[in-house]
């Protein structure tokens, strides 16, 4: 494992995080505060508990996954696509590094931005709702297999993206609305019998639902269910990025 070659891509693309920290942190903390204002203080102070929880603290783990599945798909696939945009891309195939490092590298490092925002967004809600974290090893856990799972799916759509719009595409229109349909701001149980169903085809829902039993210990997903999706869309990435270097597809041609 060539190790100098994944530090010295992760640090390289971490140095461009702080290099636009107004883009990169202010502006989705910002983005988050609002919510809490308009859903937790306006709505919240309408709707008393869900499932014993009170609404403000309820949304604050579907607001921090929001934040981090986008954010880790954004910085990711821009990651990508920027070295292929300017064709520095065929430096790193054809330097002494293997597809793995290539990968730990780039995702490495959008994960771990997408996990440092989510953390922000964890401490300013507590100025906001009083939380009460029962399972932390559980959350922590729930985060990073987040970050890295949609990390890894913005690497993917870094590659398959032909221009800036197609890189916006993916998140703007099929990630962020699944988010919000899927228990971000409500729980499923509130929903009729044949939406709770269909949400069930969510795959969003297992995310949210685990990540907020960490915080309260109430799901509507059981907690193995969860697990086991995330594992799942996790596989199915590592297995497409591996498919993409076999084939070199969007990236030799």
């Amino acid at each position: 494992m060539n190790w100098s070659a994944i530090r010295a891509i992760y640090l390289f693309e971490m140095a461009r995080f702080f290099r636009t920290i107004a883009q990169s942190l202010i502006s989705p903390v910002l983005s988050t505060s609002l919510y809490f204002v308009v859903f937790g203080a306006a709505i919240g102070s309408r709707i008393d508990e869900v499932e014993g929880v009170s609404y403000g603290a309820f949304i604050v783990p579907g607001l921090i996954m929001l934040t981090v599945m986008t954010q880790a798909i954004s910085n990711a696939s821009f990651g990508i696509y920027f070295p292929k945009f300017i064709g520095t891309i065929y430096e790193l195939l054809s330097a002494p590094i293997n597809f793995l490092e290539i990968v730990m590298g780039y995702v490495g490092a959008a994960a771990t931005k997408a996990m440092f925002i989510g953390i922000i967004i964890l401490i300013t809600s507590f100025f906001f709702v009083d939380i009460q974290i029962q399972n932390p090893l559980a959350m922590v856990m729930f985060l990073v297999l987040t970050c890295v799972s949609f990390a890894l799916f913005g690497f993917i759509i870094g590659i398959w993206a032909g221009n800036f719009e197609q890189l916006q595409l993916v998140p703007l229109l099929i990630v962020t609305p699944l988010v919000f349909l899927g228990g971000s701001f409500y729980s499923i149980s509130m929903l009729p019998p044949a939406w709770q169903t269909i949400s069930m085809f969510n795959p969003v829902v297992y995310l949210i639902s685990g990540f907020r039993w960490a915080f309260f210990g109430v799901a509507d997903v059981h907690i193995a269910t969860s697990l086991l999706a995330i594992a799942g869309f996790t596989g199915l990435c590592l297995g497409a990025v591996w498919w993409i270097f076999k084939t070199g597809w969007r990236i030799r041609q």
